[in-house]
């Protein structure tokens, strides 16, 4: 009788069948969400529905093959040019250079500093980018928000700078300005309303409506692996 009983304790020490069961679809729940991710970082939208697709090139992706790039199904670069007051991209003229060479549309890009006046800014751009009527629509990046500001800047005073850099960047490119619009930056200052511009917005895999109004651009994929970087680039498509 003993040892029935020891028997019996012993077999229920061990996982059972409903437990093995659990930590199995919990495996392969974890397999398929990490396939999933990989999948996703290699995701590009369909080209029968979105014809025009490209990438936004940052200081982060370091050297980037565009004829790689073009050979992928981009039409268009657009490329960092410029921070705030004083950030520049040195890169930015040998990048066009060789991305138009690889017969790439190219556009450049301000990254917006909600704690400096619009004026340097705008010399800042100006000082990176040349005029020029082959150069896509220039882009005005809105990410980062006033928190981090030495001082505190309004809602008020960083709508009204940002539609006076807006001016500025538009008079030197001779073409009106494209705004990246981040929803936290939507969220914040309620540009989309105020300032009647074409809108790039954000949101990997499905179409992003945090603006109230239609889209020119989207990026698809913020952080898409290819072989043209050694990062991930942003992958954007243009509305049809």
């Amino acid at each position: 009788m003993a040892r029935r009983i020891s028997r019996r304790t012993a077999k229920r020490k061990g996982p059972g069948w409903g437990a093995r069961l659990i930590a199995l679809v919990l495996l392969l729940a974890m397999i398929g969400a990490a396939v999933g991710w990989w999948k996703g970082r290699q995701w590009r939208p369909d080209e029968a529905r979105w014809p025009d697709q490209g990438a936004l090139v940052s200081q982060e992706n370091g050297e980037v093959n565009f004829g790689t790039l073009k050979g992928l199904g981009a039409s268009f670069v657009y490329l960092e040019a410029s921070r705030g007051e004083e950030g520049q991209h040195a890169a930015f003229p040998d990048s066009r250079a060789t991305a138009h060479a690889a017969r790439l549309q190219t556009g450049a890009v301000h990254v917006f500093d909600p704690c400096a006046l619009a004026d340097g800014q705008s010399a800042n751009f100006v000082t990176m980018v040349p005029r020029d009527v082959e150069l896509l629509p220039p882009v005005i990046a809105l990410r980062e928000t006033a928190e981090d500001c030495r001082q505190s800047v309004s809602r008020a005073a960083i709508q009204s700078e940002l539609m006076t850099l807006v001016n500025q960047i538009e008079a030197h490119a001779g073409k009106p300005a494209i705004l990246l619009l981040s929803e936290e930056f939507e969220e914040r200052y309620g540009v989309a309303a105020r300032i009647d511009r074409n809108l790039w917005l954000e949101r990997d895999w499905f179409e992003p409506g945090y603006a109230g109004r239609p889209w020119l651009l989207w990026t698809a994929n913020a952080k898409l692996v290819t072989e043209a970087a050694d990062e991930p680039l942003a992958w954007a498509v243009v509305r049809p």
